[in-house]
């Protein structure tokens, strides 16, 4: 019975900044390694960036302008999205990314003008 619940998400210009929030129940972010993915239209789901204990991972598509972090006390997870693309328009969801996957939640949508 995990349940993953996204929001934050927006329009935005090309070049501003969005706060993703993922908020989860029946599963523990401290002990899990978790990360946001996006799908785009038409495109793969892809993983953008995980954490792991103290250690995090971007793609690099990504890199240097997302930033994800978790608060454990409220086991909800943040995705800090800086100098935002075109590109980056997609529906953002959170899940872990090793062991099983858990019911994808509804997403987020992010969509960023040029």
């Amino acid at each position: 019975q995990v349940q993953l619940v996204e929001s934050g998400g927006g329009l935005v210009q090309a070049g501003g900044s969005l706060r993703l929030s993922c908020a989860g129940s029946g599963i523990t972010f401290r002990i899990n390694d978790m990360g946001w993915y996006r799908q785009a239209p038409g495109k793969q789901r892809e993983l953008v960036a995980g954490i792991s204990g103290g250690i995090t991972n971007y793609a690099d598509s990504v890199k240097g302008r997302f930033t994800i972090s978790r608060d454990n006390a409220k086991n909800t997870m943040y995705l800090q999205m800086n100098s935002l693309k075109a590109e980056d328009t997609a529906v953002y969801y959170c899940n872990r990314v090793t062991g099983t996957y858990a019911n994808w939640g509804q997403g987020t949508q992010v969509t960023v003008s040029s």
